[in-house]
């Protein structure tokens, strides 16, 4: 039996991964921050079938222990802070668990299990100011937000521990997925919740910024099957995840409200702080 160790377990992507693994037959450890209350998150239905081990991307010392425990054949860091407008908020923050936290699960595992395979998960907002169409893995990175940044850090280390000490490394550059358990505070999400809310009278109202921003956006179960097949391959390597297709925030507003038979413009709101400091071109 394979056993493997994903960081960011309670979130959309982590769920979805354990589904795929333990319907492989793999052993699933998840790793979970210590709080005053048990939220296990999108993992909710999945908690009697992963066991959990306490650890924080910030702390080696917990990061060593949970990989003795496991003891994984892989592991898959899905552990960040992962939303793009907080990042100005919390930029120190954001690098410490996107970027140092990297480099201290790696440090775990090279210390403990050498051997392991490990997956990054990096992401589409590393390009941040387009260099070329469309972006590849040659695709010069030029990030546009504190989360790109720490990001970016954390592919690069991710490199360079597979270069430097020959491990078993793949990142994933994945453009946007989504799913029904997308936290509220994606665009996706808030743009579905909100009109559902408008609706149903429960709302009038769904403030956005830059409505002309392009997303490409594919659903979240096929990228994690995406995670998997890269620690299936004989060599490591960094690749692109995506649909190919972009689409604006404009179009999926329209196309939700058009599904509950409203109009979007009776009901947008362009609100000047949903815009970030620094904007993409197109």
């Amino acid at each position: 039996m394979k056993t493997a160790l994903i960081t960011g377990i309670t979130g959309q992507d982590g769920s979805y991964l354990a589904e795929l693994l333990l319907n492989k037959g793999y052993k699933v450890y998840g790793i979970r921050r210590r709080s005053s209350q048990m939220n296990y998150g999108c993992s909710e239905h999945l908690k009697n079938d992963i066991e959990f081990i306490y650890a924080d991307m910030t702390d080696l010392t917990s990061l060593i222990h949970a990989v003795e425990k496991s003891r994984p054949d892989e592991v898959y860091n899905l552990a960040a802070q992962s939303f793009v407008q907080t990042s100005w908020e919390q930029p120190i923050l954001t690098t410490e668990i996107d970027g140092l936290g990297v480099t201290n699960l790696l440090e775990a595992i090279r210390l403990v299990k050498p051997s392991a395979r490990f997956y990054q998960a990096s992401t589409s907002e590393m390009f941040g100011k387009i260099q070329e169409m469309p972006q590849s893995e040659k695709t010069p990175f030029y990030p546009r937000s504190p989360y790109g940044v720490a990001k970016l850090y954390g592919h690069w280390i991710t490199i360079n521990y597979r270069e430097s000490y020959h491990m078993f490394n793949c990142s994933g550059i994945l453009f946007n997925h989504e799913s029904p358990r997308r936290g509220l505070e994606f665009v996706t999400r808030k743009i579905s919740h909100t009109v559902a809310r408008i609706k149903y009278k429960q709302a009038n109202e769904l403030r956005l910024g830059n409505m002309d921003a392009k997303r490409d956006w594919g659903f979240a179960g096929d990228y994690v099957r995406a995670m998997w097949l890269m620690l299936q391959q004989p060599v490591p390597d960094d690749y692109v995840v995506a649909t190919g297709e972009t689409h604006t925030v404009r179009e999926f507003v329209d196309l939700a409200f058009r599904y509950v038979g409203l109009n979007y413009q009776d009901y947008v709101i362009i609100d000047p702080r949903f815009l970030r400091p620094a904007r993409w071109r197109y």
